[in-house]
């Protein structure tokens, strides 16, 4: 994409440069849906620049706001939105504006895509495993450690060691090793951005961003769930009553029950479960690309 070259656009070279560069972006206007239609148009039809640089910059909160979402992993905040900004450039060059979506609700799939790459990249295979379940477990701890002990600093209680490990079928000494390893200093939303005493937290309170994002949000949440209700009905009733029981009921069933149950093998229904999940990934997959959609994650 042209556009990603050009020098009209604002640079985030280092983090001295942050505050500089949230300033420069905070400067260009949201777009109504009217008028991102039409440069979308133009971009696809002409390759017009100055259209696709405007559907880029005025998208650039969006990307910097979804990139505090990951502030925990202990990566630079301008390279995550760095990287966030490739996959804003990418949903650009791709949407389709025929479809009736706002750019906002496909962009944010290409923005988390791209940040959850770059976060893999750095955290090495090493660190953070490589089978699925510890990949799970790396984007999916803090939010259920959240759930269960939001308060909770340091290693966690052995309870709440047990009941992540159950939900999300780790072993327990991964979750204490990650939890490690994630509970390094966080960026801080109090942190002051620039000479004129803002803070992060005062930059991202935007409504009309806010608007954009939660509306992107609920879109988002939409797609996943009738591409999962589609997905879901390829499976056999076992394979379903036991992914249910394991990945989508608020409260996980576990293995040894469900082995009581089927009177099969822990791993036997850990097999079932597994298959089931990759059938359904890879179906939603195939879907998602038909319909113009990032590939979920």
């Amino acid at each position: 994409m042209a556009a990603t070259t050009n020098n009209n656009l604002p640079t985030l070279s280092n983090e001295g440069g942050l505050s500089i560069y949230l300033a420069q972006i905070k400067k260009f206007p949201m777009l109504d849906a009217e008028e991102e239609y039409m440069l979308a148009k133009n971009w696809k039809t002409t390759g017009s620049i100055k259209s696709a640089e405007k559907l880029v910059t005025s998208h650039l909160r969006l990307v910097a706001k979804i990139a505090m979402g990951y502030k925990g992993y202990g990566l630079p905040i301008n390279e995550m939105i760095s990287e966030g900004n490739v996959g804003l450039m990418q949903a650009v060059k791709k949407f389709e504006p025929e479809k009736g979506f706002r750019l906002a609700t496909y962009a944010m799939w290409w923005i988390k895509a791209s940040i959850q790459e770059y976060i893999l990249r750095s955290w090495s295979l090493v660190k953070i495993g490589t089978t699925t379940a510890q990949k799970k477990l790396f984007f999916n701890l803090k939010k259920i450690k959240n759930q269960i002990a939001p308060k909770s600093e340091g290693d966690l209680r052995e309870e709440h060691v047990n009941e992540i490990a159950e939900k999300l079928d780790v072993s327990k000494d991964e979750v204490v090793s990650m939890n490690r390893r994630l509970s390094g200093k966080e960026f801080s939303l109090n942190a002051p951005v620039g000479e004129d005493g803002d803070e992060w937290q005062d930059w991202l309170a935007d409504k009309e961003l806010d608007h954009d994002l939660k509306f992107a949000q609920q879109e988002e949440m939409k797609n996943r769930k009738d591409l999962l209700i589609d997905s879901i009905k390829i499976l056999n009733n076992r394979e379903k009553e036991i992914l249910y029981s394991r990945r989508l009921n608020e409260e996980t069933t576990t293995l040894e029950e469900l082995s009581k149950k089927y009177k099969i093998s822990r791993e036997r229904v850990r097999q079932i479960e597994n298959k089931a999940f990759e059938k359904i990934q890879k179906h939603m997959l195939n879907a998602a690309k038909s319909r113009n959609l990032l590939p979920i994650n």
